[in-house]
């Protein structure tokens, strides 16, 4: 142990660091996706392959000896999605806004999207992170405006000509209305969803973005991150799952009050 620690070098201790820090980030990324589930198989082929090769299935072993010599590349070609929202979050900033104003944006959100419940009007609201979402913003209708509720519920009113599409918050402002987002293709997701829902989870798997959806028929909130979607959301669940992500938790309490009084 000793001989160990003293041939130890001060560039192992940060490479170790490093390595454990990427494989930390993977994991954040795939967290809740259909990756887990391929990584799953891909590991039972890998023991497969190990116990024919024990057990001189020859035939089995050279048939997955092939398969698995190509793996990177197999990797590639299934997590391109991913890997793209990985190198898209490279060099990105963080959204970032003075704390109280952060709170007050947040239960502007929760308002509108706790009537919108209430009337069954459907909304699918985006609040960006540190992925851009330009490529959604250009092909949606410019606003550039506060986020209030009266206005997001004056946007997904079923009479309004952008009520269909999504809108996206970007740096604590109304960026655009009307955006059509990427539905997912997971095809482990339940059939009943619509078509909102499937376009949340689809953002939500290419960018770390936070979506919120409302549904006219079921009255329920959902919020969706990474993939993974959280239903049937009451106004309370929705605000402390909102501050857990974008509000720092010191005195995040007392700011929450203040807000909340001057409802």
């Amino acid at each position: 142990m000793l001989e160990f620690l003293q041939s130890l070098r001060w560039q192992d201790i940060f490479d170790v660091m490093i390595v454990s820090f990427i494989i930390y980030r993977v994991m954040l990324l795939i967290r809740g996706t259909r990756a887990v589930q391929i990584l799953a198989g891909i590991v039972v082929l890998v023991m497969l392959y190990l116990a024919a090769r024990e057990l001189e299935f020859l035939t089995l072993y050279w048939l997955l000896g092939t398969f698995l010599s190509s793996i990177f590349l197999v990797i590639i070609i299934i997590f391109q999605r991913d890997i793209r929202r990985a190198l898209a979050q490279v060099g990105q900033t963080t959204f970032s806004k003075p704390q109280e104003d952060m709170v007050h944006i947040l239960l502007e959100i929760v308002r509108a999207a706790q009537q919108m419940a209430h009337r069954k009007i459907g909304g699918l609201i985006v609040i960006e992170r540190e992925t851009g979402l330009n490529e959604y913003v250009e092909s949606a209708h410019s606003l550039d405006a506060i986020v209030s509720r009266q206005l997001l519920l004056s946007i997904f009113q079923t009479t309004a000509p952008l009520h269909d599409g999504a809108v996206i918050i970007t740096n604590g402002r109304i960026q655009s209305a009307g955006a059509l987002l990427p539905l997912t293709r997971n095809p482990y997701i339940s059939k009943q969803l619509g078509t909102r829902h499937r376009a949340a989870i689809g953002l939500s798997e290419e960018t770390d973005a936070v979506v919120i959806v409302i549904s006219e028929e079921t009255q329920k909130i959902s919020l969706v991150q990474h993939g993974a979607m959280t239903s049937d959301l009451d106004e309370n669940a929705l605000r402390s799952r909102l501050d857990a992500i974008f509000v720092p938790k010191e005195n995040t309490t007392p700011l929450l009050w203040k807000n909340w009084l001057n409802k």
